[in-house]
């Protein structure tokens, strides 16, 4: 029991002492702390007055700087402020300067104008006694010549007229003489290169096909009992047969070349095979009209590649193998459609055009010819038309309407291109053939052409027609007007006749002297 009291005792004493020590212990805490605090204070009041004198020292020189430069700156605006007054005040006295000036020059312009005012009425006054000396002088030379102003007015006027109609003749042979000096050679040379790269043949101009039999008993069956036969051959083809006392030939007359051809071989096929009668000749005849249409493709296609022009619609292409069979003047169309192609493109060639484009319009210049006899129209314009059915542009279109004169102008280079060949391949020598009829009546008409003429005595049509020998009379037509004479007789036949090539017009005027010797 004591010891637990003891212990007891210990125990609290223990306590009381811990107690004791942690009173102790934190009342020396609190003082420490309070010590640290108040040293922290100092340290911070240190350091904040030392940022204060920084900050304060800091805001200072900023603010000298902002005042240097404020200052700096009302300097400069004050200075601009003086340039500015200063050129302001320039500018005024300037003006002033103007302004006298401009005073000034008012003033002598209306004294100018005072004294212009009193010279015009002194030119007046002297224009109008001008105008009476000038009244008197003509009335004067009115008497003395004999002429009204009227009369003498035509007579400078004609007088006039002579004189310009003379220089001009002179100027106009002077410039187509050095014209053809320069241009005449680089001509030549061009078409002399594209007709040599072009050899081409040409055929006589016929309406008729012969077909050889072995004997005149084959006419009769031709004929056919009442002339059936006859009748049923010409109905199913659209010819003519002549079946007269003609050797061992029966004749086939059409002006369709292609009709012409295929009577000829569905007669020789019926004369071959010896059965002739209607039912047979209808047979005969239907089945060599389709064979006719895959030859004129076939002769459609190898003119295309002749002519190096691909990629033609298939309607065009069969066009241009009736064409085969087809002429003009003896000149067989296809042989010159190729020809003119031929030659377009060489002339293209020669003078770095669209050689393409040439070739082709050449083609398609004269495909109208291949249905002129079915179409209403010429050839320029149904050809023209066809090439716009099957979507060829405006240019080509052009080229085709303008290749013969007086149906459309040349829009382009190309056109005149197509022009030249096509009269190229028309008027060399050989490649066309004319009636005999037409052929005089076009010399005629050169003739009466330039018999029209005041002044001409004669006129000889040579060389084929193609030369115009013109002698006129020496005491009415002089050297200068023999040169004007020549150029209107040239138009005059430009304008009323058609012709092939070129014609020449030659003036020659002769003065003779004649005497006698007794």
């Amino acid at each position: 029991m004591e010891n637990t009291i003891a212990i007891a005792i210990a125990v609290v004493c223990g306590i009381a002492a811990g107690y004791a020590l942690r009173f102790v212990y934190a009342k020396m805490s609190v003082k420490s702390a309070e010590q640290d605090s108040q040293r922290i204070l100092k340290e911070a009041n240190l350091v904040a007055e030392t940022k204060k004198k920084e900050a304060m020292l800091e805001a200072k020189l900023i603010v000298d700087k902002e005042r240097k430069e404020f200052e700096l700156e009302i300097k400069e605006r004050k200075q601009n402020a003086q340039n500015t007054e200063n050129r302001l005040n320039q500018r005024e006295e300037n003006l002033d300067r103007k302004i006298d000036s401009a005073d000034k020059r008012d003033r002598e312009i209306l004294q100018k104008e005072k004294d212009i005012n009193l010279k015009e009425q002194t030119l007046k006054v002297k224009f109008d006694e001008v105008e009476k000396i000038k009244d008197e002088q003509k009335k004067t030379l009115e008497k003395i010549s004999g002429m009204t102003r009227e009369e003498a007015k035509k007579t400078l006027v004609s007088a006039m007229e002579e004189e310009a109609k003379r220089d001009a003749a002179v100027l106009a042979q002077k410039i187509e003489q050095e014209t053809r000096e320069n241009a005449d050679k680089k001509s030549k040379e061009i078409l002399s290169v594209a007709i040599q790269r072009i050899a081409a043949d040409h055929t006589a101009d016929i309406t008729t096909s012969t077909v050889a039999i072995i004997n005149d008993e084959i006419k009769g069956r031709v004929i056919g009992r009442e002339g059936r036969n006859i009748r049923a051959f010409e109905q199913a083809t659209g010819v003519d047969l002549i079946v007269d006392d003609t050797p061992e030939a029966i004749t086939v007359s059409a002006f369709d070349g292609v009709r012409r051809q295929i009577a000829k071989i569905a007669l020789e096929r019926l004369i071959a095979d010896g059965r002739i009668h209607p039912a047979r000749i209808e047979e005969v005849v239907e089945k060599v009209k389709k064979e006719m249409e895959q030859h004129l493709k076939e002769i459609g296609e190898q003119a295309a590649i002749d002519a190096g022009v691909p990629g033609l619609n298939p309607e065009i292409i069969r066009l241009l193998g009736k064409l085969k069979y087809r002429t003009s003047y003896g000149q067989n169309q296809l042989q010159h459609t190729l020809e003119v192609t031929w030659l377009a493109g060489a002339l293209a060639g020669e003078l770095g055009l669209d050689i393409m484009f040439c070739k082709k319009a050449a083609l398609l210049h004269d495909i109208g010819k291949a249905v002129d006899h079915e179409v209403e129209g010429t050839h320029h314009q149904i050809s023209a038309d066809i090439a716009k059915k099957y979507g060829e542009s405006p240019k080509m279109i052009n080229a085709i309407l303008s290749h013969h004169e007086g149906f459309d102008t040349p829009k382009s280079a190309e056109a005149f291109v197509i022009a030249a060949a096509d009269a190229i391949s028309a008027a060399r020598p050989g490649a066309r053939r004319e009636s005999v009829e037409h052929y005089l009546k076009r010399l005629e008409n050169l003739e009466k052409v330039a018999k029209d003429f005041k002044g001409v005595a004669s006129a000889y049509a040579i060389q084929a027609g193609r030369e115009v020998r013109v002698l006129v009379e020496p005491e009415d037509i002089d050297d200068k007007q023999a040169q004007v004479l020549a150029r209107d007789i040239a138009k005059k036949v430009e304008q009323e006749l058609e012709y092939p090539g070129q014609i020449k017009i030659t003036v020659i005027r002769e003065t003779r002297a004649q005497d006698i010797a007794k």
